[in-house]
């Protein structure tokens, strides 16, 4: 008896969901998290910026801070309490390497999760990079009425959550709290 290894699942495309109510834009903070990385060697922080403006929404805050878990909530604190922000997107720090902290400060504050965005997007990383899809701790969920999203921080991965799930979604779930 031979043992195969199953193909991928491969699923067709989903449906669009029915458009919401009005197009309007949506502000966001973008927070990098890295021990090394500055504002000119911040390709992935400059991708979801530009993914954002293009889409038609506003970047209202940017920060790069350090992967310590007092920094990162704190600036989650901070951001919560900015009127005009909308959601705010971290990425970096999602690994389960030691100073990849994000997840674990992060997860814990969520008042509200979406487990379908890590479960999504693990599953949209498989089908690029393969079983090492399963070391990526992404989350979503809410924090004081923003919604906050936790992503891997390499440009392919940031490109693949904010193309594949996060803009397709941000005015439905940002309306969805209102």
């Amino acid at each position: 008896m031979t043992l195969g290894l199953a193909s991928p699942l491969r699923l067709p495309m989903p449906p669009t969901p029915h458009p919401d109510a009005a197009e309007f834009v949506v502000t966001c903070a973008v927070i990098t998290v890295s021990d090394t990385r500055t504002v000119e060697t911040d390709k992935s922080g400059l991708r979801i910026r530009q993914l954002l403006e293009e889409a038609g929404h506003r970047v209202g805050a940017y920060a790069i801070v350090k992967d310590e878990p007092d920094q990162i909530r704190s600036q989650i604190a901070s951001l919560s309490q900015q009127d005009e922000l909308d959601a705010l997107i971290f990425n970096g720090g999602t690994g389960i390497a030691p100073r990849d902290t994000t997840y674990d400060a992060i997860e814990g504050l969520l008042e509200k999760t979406l487990p379908g965005f890590g479960e999504l997007f693990r599953g949209l990383s498989y089908q690029e990079i393969g079983s090492r899809a399963i070391a990526s701790r992404a989350v979503a969920g809410v924090f004081r009425t923003k919604l906050v999203f936790s992503i891997p921080g390499s440009t392919n991965a940031v490109t693949l959550a904010m193309q594949k799930l996060i803009l397709p979604e941000l005015r439905h779930l940002v309306s969805q709290l209102k």
